[in-house]
C-alpha cells in the first residue's frame, strides 16, 4: 500500500508544481469565486458551457498543495463533461474526502486519478483544502455570483 500512498503523494506534488488549466478563459458561460478562510486559500473558476456540455475550464487563484493540485486534477476531468456528470463527480469527490480515512472508494466509483486526493482524510485540516475547488465547481454550475466558503461545509473532524 505505501507504493500507492507515494503514486498518489507524486501525483499531488506534480498537479501543485504545474496546475494544468491554470488560466483565465477569453469566453466564459459561468464562473464562481471560493475562498477557505481557515488557509487562505483563495481561487476563482472559469468554465465555458456550450450545449450543456463543458468545453472548456480554468482556475486561478492561490492556496496550499492540496488546494492547488485538487483544481488543477479536478480541472482535467471536466473536460467534455456534460453539467449533470459534472454535479454527479462533486458529489461522488466530496463524498469520497468526508469520508474517514480508511474508508476506500466505493465498488461503483469514477474517481480515477481523483483518488490521490483521498490522502488529505489522514489530516481533517486540509479536506477543505481539497474541497474548496469543488464547492468553488458546484457554485459555478449553479451560476451563484456570491464567493464560496470551506466554513460552510461541516468538520472535517472525526
Amino acid at each position: 500500500m505505501s507504493g500507492l500512498l507515494a503514486l498518489y503523494q507524486d501525483i499531488i506534488l506534480d498537479h501543485n508544481r504545474s496546475p494544468r488549466n491554470f488560466r483565465k478563459l477569453a469566453h466564459t458561460s459561468h464562473e464562481a469565486r471560493g475562498f477557505n478562510p481557515l488557509c487562505g486559500d483563495k481561487m476563482t473558476l472559469y468554465l465555458e458551457v456550450e450545449d450543456q456540455c463543458i468545453r472548456d475550464v480554468g482556475f486561478e487563484g492561490s492556496g496550499c498543495a492540496s488546494s492547488t493540485a485538487s483544481a488543477s486534477l479536478m480541472t482535467e476531468r471536466l473536460k467534455g463533461m456534460t453539467l449533470e456528470e459534472a454535479g454527479r463527480l462533486f458529489h461522488e469527490v466530496h463524498h469520497y474526502l468526508t469520508q474517514p480515512p480508511d474508508t476506500p472508494p466505493s465498488r461503483a466509483s469514477t474517481l480515477g486519478k481523483l483518488e490521490a486526493l483521498g490522502g488529505v482524510r489522514q489530516y481533517p485540516a486540509r479536506v477543505k483544502c481539497a474541497t474548496l475547488a469543488w464547492h468553488t465547481l458546484e457554485a459555478a454550475l449553479h451560476n451563484r455570483l456570491e464567493p464560496v466558503t470551506t466554513e460552510l461545509e461541516p468538520d472535517a473532524d472525526r
